[in-house]
């Protein structure tokens, strides 16, 4: 049988306030194609649907839309949805009953029996092949929270694990791989799905929030046993292999969600499963409906920066589908005017300005003071600290305006409105 492996849609997410929908959009359209031209009997989406765990109206709407639209296309698709740390459990399985009316499984958080232990059978779901026969268990697990995992028993000498989350997370997957074992017929894949941070693994910068709780930020591979077919995990932006071992991997995201993936080629991928294994896995490419452009490549002094904006040269297309433009410059010190001096140049380019990165020319300081001791520290009075760091970051006294503004922000309540309109 045929999988897909997708997952961080992060369907309503902005870039620096622009709303992405078309970019959402194009994706879905294009998955739906690629579900029906690739033969594909499961589609694994592997967490973070949704950007934030209360997602707009629309953001709803597009994935709802996407799967009913997925069921006519291919009728005999099964769909396996788990949430991420950015989604909302219960907002995500709520429609559940009629999603699976229609070949869609939601995994939302670990239930547990009236007798409190983890409901293993509910993790544990059958992808059906072309003739309709089980061709592989799935170990659908959610991103796991400290209380979603088995409690772990201390050892015959009274200790305990150093991290219990994690030796937590590890017994789940056994537990649920060892009751698929048991399920599965000779021929039959097991495939797990997770949404996690595995040891080694590449985050994309700027886009990706970090998963910390009960002291682990990062899982073993070996929390997966040896016989697991493939692994499809969701959570890191960037498509890997983890540990190095091919049958085991993040799809990535779809689409760009900063400037710091301006130049990486977004994927889903293909896995082939025969005789109980992952015989091929290939990454399909998805097309980027909207450029992200870095103006310059590096960061430039402002004057070149201006000249590079003006011989902008874009071809014209709807507000929607126009790049989204980082501009990068090189300051000596503060610029004031600094966005205004850019939309100025830009005026009438058919570009979306999403951000400005200003970075500071490193300069040797020839009297850097002596580290302060903490009884010197607790003398110092709040504008003397911010004298202090202006000269560290800018290599020159902080200018009087800005020790004004910053003597306001410092006045009691009661003072500020003092110094205000009379009441």
């Amino acid at each position: 049988m045929r999988l897909l492996h997708t997952s961080d849609w992060h369907l309503g997410q902005t870039l620096h306030t622009f709303e992405r929908g078309y970019e959402h959009q194009c994706f879905l359209d294009w998955l739906l194609d690629t579900l029906v031209a690739e033969e594909i009997d499961a589609l694994l989406i592997a967490g973070d649907i949704f950007d934030n765990s209360n997602p707009s109206a629309a953001a709803q709407r597009q994935l709802y839309r996407f799967l009913q639209q997925a069921r006519v296309r291919a009728p005999q698709l099964d769909i396996v949805v788990i949430a991420g740390n950015h989604d909302s459990p219960g907002r995500l399985e709520a429609p559940g009953p009629l999603l699976e009316a229609h070949g869609t499984v939601v995994i939302g958080h670990v239930a547990r029996t009236m007798d409190g232990e983890i409901d293993l059978e509910r993790l544990l779901v059958p992808l059906h092949g072309k003739d309709g026969t089980v061709q592989a268990w799935v170990l659908a697990v959610p991103f796991l929270r400290p209380g979603d995992v088995p409690r772990v028993a201390p050892a015959q000498d009274g200790t305990s694990p150093i991290d219990p989350y994690l030796h937590g997370i590890t017994q789940l997957y056994r537990q649920a791989h060892a009751l698929a074992q048991a399920k599965r017929q000779p021929g039959q894949a097991i495939v797990a799905m997770g949404h996690c941070h595995m040891v080694d693994g590449q985050s994309s910068l700027e886009s990706e929030r970090r998963i910390v709780i009960g002291g682990t930020e990062a899982l073993p591979a070996a929390m997966f046993d040896d016989a697991i077919a493939y692994a499809a995990l969701g959570h890191l932006h960037l498509a890997q292999r983890v540990g190095k071992q091919e049958h085991l991997r993040y799809c990535g995201s779809p689409l760009p969600l900063s400037f710091a993936e301006v130049g990486y080629t977004h994927q889903v991928l293909r896995v082939d499963l025969a005789d109980g294994r992952a015989t091929a896995i290939t990454p399909l490419p998805v097309p980027r409906a909207v450029p992200l452009l870095r103006i310059p490549a590096t960061p430039a002094p402002l004057k070149d920066v201006l000249a590079a904006l003006v011989m902008l040269d874009l071809p014209e297309v709807p507000v929607h589908a126009q790049p989204f433009l980082e501009v990068r410059v090189l300051l000596d010190a503060p610029e004031p005017s600094l966005r205004a001096q850019i939309e100025a140049a830009l005026i009438g380019k058919p570009v979306r300005l999403a951000k400005i990165e200003p970075t500071r020319k490193a300069t040797a300081q020839q009297d850097v003071d002596a580290v302060l001791t903490l009884d010197q520290l607790a003398q110092m009075q709040p504008d003397d600290i911010f004298r202090r760091l202006y000269k560290q970051k800018y290599d020159e006294d902080a200018p009087t305006e800005q020790l004004t503004a910053f003597a306001e922000l410092m006045l009691p309540a009661g003072d500020a409105n003092a110094q205000g309109s009379p009441r």
